[in-house]
């Protein structure tokens, strides 16, 4: 059994930086790609990014590119998001998520299996 922890949510003014992390239990985090996905009161849950098992490729979601930064630390069984110029439309509960596979960096909830509990991000304006 996979266990996700997320840590490092918290409240932050707009403009701000944050950096989630994500810990994985188990000996195979380096065989699998990972994801953050968020979900806001009131609103499905959608994909934020993803990276690879070995980190050569990341993908995100069109808002948050060129402020958020996917990243993965495989000595550490860990996956980083390293979120800046946070606006309070990024509040949500973020979670992060194993998929399936190891290549594939997908927006697609269905491809990832485990799931971690989430952390809060609040941005106030």
């Amino acid at each position: 059994q996979v266990q996700l922890v997320e840590s490092g949510g918290g409240l932050v003014q707009a403009g701000g930086s944050l950096r989630l992390s994500c810990g994985a239990s188990g000996r195979t985090f380096s065989r699998y790609a990972m994801g953050w996905f968020r979900q806001a009161p009131g609103k499905e849950r959608e994909f934020v990014a993803a990276i690879s098992w070995s980190g050569g490729n990341t993908y995100y979601k069109d808002s948050v590119k060129g402020r958020f930064t996917i990243s993965r630390d495989n000595t550490k069984n860990t996956v980083y998001l390293e979120m800046n110029s946070l606006k309070p439309e990024d509040t949500a509960v973020y979670y992060c998520a194993r998929d399936q596979t190891s290549y594939r960096t997908s927006w697609f909830a269905a491809h990832y299996d485990y799931w971690g509990q989430g952390t809060q991000v609040t941005v106030s304006s």
